[in-house]
């Protein structure tokens, strides 16, 4: 039977967009009257619900941190909206563009790796510093030379990548220990990092748009000018508004420490969980695009990508609910079903030919999955992993993902062995055995408690 190819270009419905919108308004704005602190009190604690648990100096810290990361998460997204546009724009073939993303994971894989560690001994403000002193090199060396080498310019930009993957991270986690905040307010930085890091990625796509206009010779001229003047905005944050965290202690023992951790099962049932989400997610991002333009359909890639980090933004929402709400759950539990649910979703994408409405919920499901466990899996770092080692241990569980990309990336973009929905259905495996992995550190997590209680 012959496919019918569409005659019109396919949109999503505006309601959707008023609808994830509402139901982020509405989560945000309820959770601090539904919240434990607050379930026996007549009246929140704090008016606003991003102030909610916090001291005036913590949400002085809080906002700090939460603007510096959202110029670095629309640094990062600039350049992932450009990606195969700018590419092929200056001429690029697609057995090019295909190096170029191998390049890029092999710099994550060969040199990413160690930074993470690098970071944890010499402090992640440094680290921080050369991850916009990257976004600036770029951005110069675009910016004048007429024809610039876009194979230093994804290496630069994937090692950029890495350090934004751990590096805020990591560094959060030690300040807000450094100050004495406490759990609860960490717990919710994790969503908020989530929340507009997506927030941001819809604004570096708006901001792309309207640089592009109706010259887009100018217009990728413009994002490089733009790319160097958020980063020099950036290294400004980093460098008056931080102060460094030194822990001469951690560097001695820093050998030891990581000889010690390695030998615990649970980190390692944690990173292997990580890593897999992060392999399903690149998957994502590199074939969501194909997967909806397949078989001559036409549509507008534009509208669907703000849906799809609405829903990462809705799925953020959800966590401090689940967490510390009226009815608590453990992470691992929800994590469980969650990862199950998410390998379904690739899964149906994977099997069979679906119409685009089926496949644009499916990917909403999937990034709404994402938004939930992204700060759920870091909450859990907290728990396992020491705060002193946390930028090495992030860093090492995305090694084998990257590896894992650039596998795929070679097999299918030169030899062609491997079809698009074999690569998928792969990604669906590894959701599949993520959540074997949270079953496991769930019983394990049972068990310490019971033989705790015996004695």
């Amino acid at each position: 039977m012959a496919v019918v190819i569409e005659n019109f270009i396919w949109e999503p419905n505006p309601l959707l967009y008023v609808f994830i919108f509402i139901c982020c308004f509405f989560s945000i704005l309820l959770y601090p009257y539904a919240s434990k602190s607050n379930v026996n009190t007549a009246k929140p604690q704090s008016s606003s619900p991003f102030a909610h648990g916090f001291s005036s100096s913590s949400l002085r810290f809080q906002r700090k941190f939460v603007l510096l990361f959202s110029l670095a998460s629309v640094m990062e997204g600039l350049w992932l909206v450009y990606g195969e546009f700018e590419l092929a724009y200056y001429g690029f073939s697609k057995e090019q563009m295909v190096t170029s993303l191998a390049v890029g994971y092999g710099a994550a894989l060969l040199v990413g790796t160690f930074l993470g560690m690098l970071s944890d001994s010499i402090g992640h403000k440094k680290v921080c510093l050369l991850f916009c002193i990257l976004h600036l090199f770029v951005g110069i060396l675009k910016r004048i030379l007429s024809h610039p080498s876009f194979w230093l310019a994804s290496l630069c930009l994937s090692l950029a990548t890495s350090i934004y993957s751990f590096s805020f991270e990591a560094w959060i986690v030690v300040e807000n220990e450094k100050q004495g905040y406490g759990q609860d307010s960490l717990s919710e930085m994790f969503w908020l990092m989530t929340f507009f890091e997506s927030a941001s990625l819809v604004g570096s796509q708006v901001l792309a748009n309207w640089l592009l206009g109706s010259n887009p010779k100018e217009g990728i001229v413009s994002s490089y000018s733009v790319a160097i003047f958020l980063a020099l905005i950036c290294i400004l944050c980093v460098s008056r508004g931080w102060k460094e965290t030194t822990r001469s202690s951690a560097i001695k023992d820093h050998r030891v420490s990581y000889t010690r951790i390695l030998g615990d099962k649970k980190i390692w049932l944690l990173g292997f969980a990580h890593t897999c989400l992060q392999f399903s997610i690149a998957v994502f991002w590199i074939l969501w695009a194909p997967t909806l333009v397949a078989d001559g359909r036409e549509l507008h890639l534009g509208l669907i990508l703000p849906c799809l980090m609405g829903a990462r933004m809705l799925g953020s929402s959800i966590f401090p609910w689940l967490l510390s709400g009226p009815s608590s759950i453990r992470i691992e539990d929800y994590l469980v079903y969650l990862f199950i649910i998410l390998g379904f979703a690739l899964s149906i994408v994977a099997y069979d030919y679906q119409e685009i409405g089926v496949l644009v919920t499916l990917f909403c499901l999937f990034q709404a999955g994402v938004g939930l466990i992204t700060p759920s899996l870091a909450r859990l770092r907290t728990m396992y992993v020491p705060n002193e080692l946390r930028g090495g241990m992030i860093s090492l569980s995305l090694a084998p993902a990257n590896a894992g990309i650039l596998f795929f990336l070679i097999q299918r973009g030169y030899f062609q062995k491997i079809e698009n929905s074999t690569l998928i259905a792969f990604a669906a495996v590894g959701l599949f055995s993520a959540a074997g992995c949270m079953y496991l550190l769930k019983r394990m997590g049972k068990q310490l408690y019971q033989n705790s209680h015996k004695l």
